[in-house]
């Protein structure tokens, strides 16, 4: 379409808003009536904990808790698993991909410009539009031209699909924390197991002595006639199951430095690497005030399936504004000839501008999108109700685990303490002569088990320690980390669509 003057350009814009304006009339067709969804988001008013989860005035565990359970060590381990584990090297290429989203969402917000060039070299027909002399001549069809396109977004289609873009994005640096959080208490678990392996194996190996002594000591008295057979086989059967407990623990503890390593993301051999840990003196942990409101953004998968719900929410936005007419402008201007030296010649000049319009009257395609939108929220929101739920499912058993670990460590250390006195008062009564040695060591191999009972508990509680920092989010905060649903999306828009254009 050649114009040779902008008195010409005003037909084309007439018709520009006399087909919009038709375009809203005969839209009325195309209807989202009746599709709507019925889901509704839980609050944390809705869950009733205050016995459960009293307020004791603690503070939420901060971003160093690995550093207060087992020093430089323990932190060392925690940072170079966030730093090569591959699971989050996963979640930062879908935080990169998220982003990314975000960026095209914003471009399609802002006017499209490019530049076309082309040239076509072709013998032209005869019996074409082209006449004589240049029907029958070969020659070059060449075209330059600047192109400008415009979606006029009268309904908002790309603002709803950059809300759901950057709604996703936040999931994703959400999910990203989680993925760390599961990362760094898993490597601290896994190094209170060790510690607890090691320190089993010591009491083991004491056992073993013991046992060994036991075993010569009632072969000696059955030799003399003071002891039976069943006695030296009682001590060999005893004997032998420490020694295959043994080899198990130095299986376990192999096996641990393997999963250390694997978790750091390096070879087998890193694990052989890794200092032989201790366990951590007890710290007792109180819980913070406004649970479980202060979950919602302290749980990083919480704060990422409320943001899952923003973008769903989005993508209806979205699909309901394809239920109205769809208004692009296009444009362009440049030069066309056949043959190149009269190419860049003002005859040569080339402009023209229209309308493109999208008019949905009868499309059950659009109601059938606009459902599986709907659907879709909805199972955002349920997955949002469920992870709140297990959120304080998860604190609450940590907690009630706690306190009967406690209870259960001062038990058992009274049990501890008595097998000390009991070995202690054969030692004495052997150093008298009032008994031999079987006693006493009879005495000590009860001491060292019930020891290892109480090593077993100490780690349970530093193990339920982790868990309890986990599961109050291990340090996460949404609003430091701008991901609390009360930042508005109007500051992230606009940042979003300078960077794009």
């Amino acid at each position: 379409m050649k114009i040779s003057s902008s008195q010409g350009l005003r037909l084309p814009l007439r018709g520009l808003l006399t087909a919009g304006c038709a375009a809203v009339l005969l839209s009325a067709c195309a209807s989202f009536k009746g599709i709507d969804t019925s889901a509704t988001m839980q609050q944390s008013s809705d869950y009733a904990s205050a016995t459960s989860l009293p307020q004791q005035g603690g503070q939420w565990p901060d971003a160093s808790w690995a550093q207060s359970i087992g020093g430089a060590q323990l932190q060392a381990l925690v940072d170079e698993a966030i730093a090569g584990n591959p699971n989050l090297q996963v979640a930062a290429a879908r935080v990169a991909g998220a982003q990314a989203a975000a960026d095209v969402a914003a471009a399609s917000a802002r006017p499209s410009w490019s530049a076309n060039a082309s040239s076509t070299y072709q013998r032209y027909t005869e019996n074409g539009i082209i006449p004589p002399p240049l029907g029958g001549e070969y020659k070059s069809d060449n075209q330059l031209t600047l192109n400008f396109s415009y979606d006029f977004d009268f309904w908002g289609k790309h603002a709803a699909e950059l809300r759901s873009a950057l709604s996703a994005g936040k999931a994703a640096q959400a999910e990203q924390y989680n993925a760390r959080l599961m990362i760094s208490t898993a490597v601290a678990r896994a190094w209170i197991q060790l510690a607890r392996q090691y320190g089993q194996l010591d009491l083991n190996q004491e056992q073993l002595k013991a046992a060994a002594e036991i075993q010569r000591l009632t072969q000696l008295r059955f030799k003399v006639g003071l002891g039976t057979q069943s006695e030296n086989q009682q001590t060999t059967q005893s004997l032998a199951s420490l020694r295959a407990e043994n080899a198990q623990l130095n299986e376990a503890i192999a096996l641990t430095r393997n999963q250390l390593a694997a978790l750091l993301g390096k070879g087998p051999d890193r694990g052989l690497q890794i200092e032989r840990p201790a366990l951590p003196s007890e710290t007792a942990i109180a819980l913070p005030d406004a649970l479980p409101l202060g979950l919602i953004g302290r749980r990083p998968d919480i704060v990422a399936a409320r943001w899952h719900v923003e973008a769903a929410q989005g993508d209806i936005d979205a699909a309901r504004t394809l239920f109205y007419p769809n208004v692009n402008i296009m444009a362009f201007a440049g030069f066309s000839s056949l043959g190149l030296t009269n190419l860049l010649k003002s005859s040569s000049g080339i402009v023209g501008v229209g309308p493109a319009i999208y008019l949905p009257i009868f499309d059950r395609s659009l109601r059938a999108n606009l459902k599986g939108r709907v659907a879709s929220y909805d199972g955002s929101v349920a997955t949002y109700n469920q992870t709140l739920t297990e959120a304080l499912h998860d604190v609450a058993d940590q907690v009630q685990s706690l306190r009967a670990a406690t209870l259960q460590s001062e038990q058992q250390q009274l049990a501890t303490q008595a097998s000390a006195n009991s070995f202690r008062l054969a030692q004495q009564r052997e150093r008298v002569g009032t008994t031999n040695m079987l006693p006493v060591l009879s005495a000590q191999m009860t001491m060292l088990s019930q020891r290892r009972i109480d090593l077993d508990s100490r780690a349970r509680r530093s193990d339920l320690r982790i868990t309890l920092i986990k599961a109050l989010g291990g340090g996460f905060d949404a609003q430091a980390q701008g991901l609390d649903k009360d930042n508005s999306n109007s500051t992230t828009v606009s940042t979003s669509v300078r960077s794009a254009s």
